[in-house]
């Protein structure tokens, strides 16, 4: 049905458009927006309408006119260039066909496996056709398997003009694997009564609830002395940095918790005697706790400062993004027809809270409520990560079916 599918996301998985989390530029890498470019001679050989690039925010946009002069709400439909912090370059993608659930050498040199023993959800691909990697790189699924879903979905329409449908939108942007990528997207341009970013995992993924999230960077000075004459005069930073980190609770961390349970997470801390740096993510869906969590932390750093009589222990705290759940139970359009999509394609909607964030959370709070919903890959960001064909085309369907139904009489 969607010829192209495949051969386009294996296009675009082989270019390497890893973002770049130390630098300043826009996009970060420039490999991205050299993608760019390639997105937007591919969507004008589709026949798409304004197809744009803008060098403010590095997203490619472009539209699907209507085919109909009756007033259909316009969606649209976003997805990400970027890839995560893994080896991008010379992605190999392997098929295997007819899976059989046993385990599958990605890479027989270094003796790279994929095993169901490992990864229990390969068991839910029985007979399905995986791409995978060679064992030496991620593929990319997320999410150049959203790009290439949704240019299909767009073109089969093109090629079926007796299909009715409205305005439809479409927007590919940078670094969300950094979590600045959303920053700057413009909503007033895109222009679209709601939206759908295409980024999640398994087949039936339906998401409108994210954390809230915060970043906490910390700085901790110390005084070195001599260890043999330093009683009562050494300050160690790294010793500090192990006191703040045991005031947390300690099971309110990533490896502790599931579902709706928030969480403390350290993710670096590096330094000497004399200087120590730490930073951590706080999350959790409720905004009240999400609140205690931040006053929590903050707390601890004054109470430890309060010990030295100069300040050895500051703390950049910013919030990152928001529970989009806020924004869209305001309006359900999204989620309704995108649950209703899915019943019609025999599929079925998994509503459950995504424990992490999308480019919908930013852009839910800019205006646009935007839930997320399945790609079809699995095991993301890393030399394990497979998708199913047959996952590409149900994401495929489900998009084509929202646009179907949004023209649909009520």
């Amino acid at each position: 049905m969607y010829k192209n599918l495949v051969n386009r996301f294996i296009k675009y998985a082989k270019i390497n458009t890893r973002s770049d989390e130390t630098s300043k530029t826009i996009p970060s890498t420039q490999s991205q927006v050299e993608f760019a470019k390639i997105l937007m001679e591919d969507l004008e050989a589709i026949g798409l309408e304004e197809v744009e690039y803008n060098e403010e925010n590095a997203f490619v946009t472009a539209t699907l006119p209507a085919n109909t002069e009756r007033e259909i709400p316009t969606v649209g439909f976003i997805a990400h260039m970027d890839t995560a912090d893994f080896n991008s370059e010379n992605v190999n993608p392997q098929f295997v066909e007819d899976y059989d659930g046993e385990d599958i050498v990605l890479n027989e040199e270094q003796d790279i496996v994929l095993s169901p023993t490992d990864f229990p959800n390969l068991k839910n691909y029985v007979s399905n056709t995986l791409i995978t990697t060679d064992g030496t790189t991620l593929l990319g699924a997320d999410d150049k398997a959203g790009i290439a879903e949704i240019m299909s979905a767009v073109e089969y329409l093109i090629h079926h003009p007796e299909i009715e449908h409205g305005r439809v939108r479409l927007a590919f942007g940078p670094d969300e694997e950094i979590g600045v990528g959303a920053d700057r997207f413009d909503v007033e341009h895109f222009d679209a009564d709601f939206a759908y970013t295409i980024d999640g995992g398994p087949v039936g993924e339906l998401q409108y609830e994210s954390f809230n999230a915060a970043a906490a960077k910390i700085h901790i000075q110390g005084k070195n002395v001599h260890p043999g004459t330093d009683k009562e005069q050494m300050v160690n930073a790294l010793t500090l940095g192990m006191k703040l980190n045991a005031m947390l609770p300690a099971e309110e961390v990533p490896e502790m918790t599931e579902g709706r349970e928030g969480f403390f997470h350290l993710n670096s801390m590096n330094g000497t005697v004399e200087e120590a740096e730490m930073s951590y993510i706080i999350r959790d869906h409720d905004r009240e706790k999400f609140e205690e969590r931040k006053e929590l932390l903050l707390n601890a750093v004054k109470e430890l400062n309060s010990d030295f009589e100069e300040e050895r222990i500051t703390i950049n705290m910013y919030d990152q993004y928001y529970n989009m759940r806020e924004i869209i139970e305001e309006d359900m359009r999204s989620v309704d027809v995108a649950k209703k999509a899915m019943e019609e394609l025999d599929i079925e909607p998994i509503l459950e809270p995504i424990r992490g964030g999308t480019d919908g959370s930013k852009i839910s709070f800019m205006g646009l409520p935007t839930p997320n919903l399945f790609s079809g890959g699995e095991n993301y960001h890393g030399r394990y990560e497979f998708i199913a064909v047959e996952s590409m085309e149900a994401a495929t369907n489900v998009i084509r079916k929202i646009i179907e139904l949004l023209a649909s009489p009520e």
